[in-house]
């Protein structure tokens, strides 16, 4: 097998796992609604059950982080490792829990799992892919990020008759799969770091200390205020969209609608913006993405009301443009800390960013108990707002990629003058 062919083989296999490891995500979110109503769940609980795996996701990003784990081990073993828990729990919600309380921590545990998963995969990706195709790579794996938290939306649509548990077990399977796959079949490329012999904690926070990383973090944690709240939501603002133009429920078309803006939009818009991103500058297609989403968020009010086929247009462009930056992010991020601890500091990007999440995700149903769900989208503006502020700042500041093939982290400048001043 030629280079080239090995290399999409293991980008192809990683972006699979990514896509049945995190389909476990919101497998909870797409059973909610009957789960509600067994378990007679009020609104705080479902916001807390909903919250509760990006808390083990921060949870487990915090250990992983400060323990260097990511660039310590091999990562298809962290991977496979994590995505197996991150099934096992899953089964577990499904066959043992009866309550409330009991699913809350399995599902935090589920999320803790998770942070093995995503923030690893991203490490690989960028050892397999050069800086002309970091965008691109990024933006495969931000799309197998999307398909998989939208494939539980697609199995309640299609089976809107399963029950909660059946899907939740589906879920968990696929997931056991993916770690499975990567133990056997995913390694590293040639462009990382290697892993580290001993855990420096400081690396954790590399990210923050020069100009150039902290400006592509600040864009990300702008673009979570508003993304993973709007796919939680979502199915819940189409609800109450029905019902507000007079139509009967019809769970299975809530489904399929979020699955095609969650997944299929979603999926579109990461590879169109990592292309933009390898083309045109990682901070040009974030403020892009940004200002188009925000623009999304500011028109919700006004899209609740129309028809529905104009209502769908609307939600696959604001599905297509809300992620398509996310592997920008990522991929700015890489190419900017010491390429022995990409792992550690895209764990500790994606870990302040999922404790974002946790807010933003018990501010819109709060927004919308204050006004209405016509509303409740309008809380999200302030991200893709700071955001596009952020990355236009290091557009201006710094060259958004590098021409040379050179190994993730190889940075330039004052960058690379300050991480060497600090070892």
């Amino acid at each position: 097998m030629t280079t080239a062919a090995r290399k999409w083989r293991q980008m192809l296999l990683l972006a699979a796992v990514e896509v049945m490891g995190l389909t476990v995500w919101f497998s909870a979110t797409a059973v909610s609604p009957s789960l509600q109503d067994e378990w007679s769940i009020d609104s705080l609980g479902a916001v807390w059950f909903t919250a509760s795996v990006q808390l083990g996701f921060v949870a487990g990003g915090v250990t992983s982080a400060l323990l260097t784990l990511g660039d310590r081990f091999p990562p298809h073993f962290v991977i496979g490792s994590a995505a197996f828990g991150a099934g096992l729990s899953t089964v577990m919600l499904a066959i043992a829990a009866d309550g409330l309380w009991p699913a809350i921590v399995l599902r935090f545990l589920t999320g803790m799992f998770l942070a093995g998963v995503y923030p690893i995969g991203m490490k690989v990706m960028s050892t397999w892919a050069s800086p002309r195709q970091r965008g691109i790579a990024f933006g495969l794996l931000l799309g197998a990020l999307t398909v998989g938290s939208g494939l539980p939306h697609l199995i309640s649509g299609l089976g809107d008759r399963l029950p909660w548990r059946m899907i939740m077990v589906i879920a968990a399977c696929i997931a056991i799969v993916a770690g499975f796959i990567a133990v056997m079949w995913i390694r590293p490329g040639e462009h990382g770091g290697g892993t580290t012999a001993r855990p420096k904690i400081r690396y954790a926070w590399e990210g923050f200390r020069t100009r150039a990383p902290l400006l592509a973090n600040l864009g990300y944690f702008g673009h979570m205020w508003e993304l993973y709240a709007l796919w939680t939501w979502l199915p819940t603002y189409l609800l109450f969209s029905q019902k507000n133009m007079g139509e009967a429920t019809n769970s299975g078309q809530i489904g399929l609608w979020a699955f095609i803006a969650i997944g299929a939009a979603g999926l579109a818009g990461c590879l169109i913006g990592g292309w933009i991103a390898d083309r045109f500058g990682r901070s040009a297609a974030a403020v892009s993405a940004l200002v188009v989403s925000g623009m999304c968020c500011l028109l919700s009010p006004v899209m609740f009301s129309v028809a529905e086929p104009l209502l769908l247009v609307f939600l696959i462009v604001w599905g297509a443009s809300v992620i398509a930056d996310s592997g920008v992010f990522s991929t700015a991020l890489s190419e900017s800390v010491d390429p022995n601890y990409v792992g550690t500091s895209l764990t500790a990007q994606t870990t302040i960013g999922y404790l974002i999440t946790v807010i933003t995700i018990q501010l819109v149903p709060l927004t919308a108990n204050l006004s209405s769900w016509q509303f409740a989208f309008l809380i999200l503006l302030p991200g893709p707002i700071v955001g596009a502020i952020a990355m236009h700042m290091r557009r201006r500041e710094q060259p958004d990629s590098r021409t040379e093939d050179e190994p993730v982290g190889e940075i330039v400048g004052t960058t690379r003058r300050s991480i060497k001043q600090n070892e």
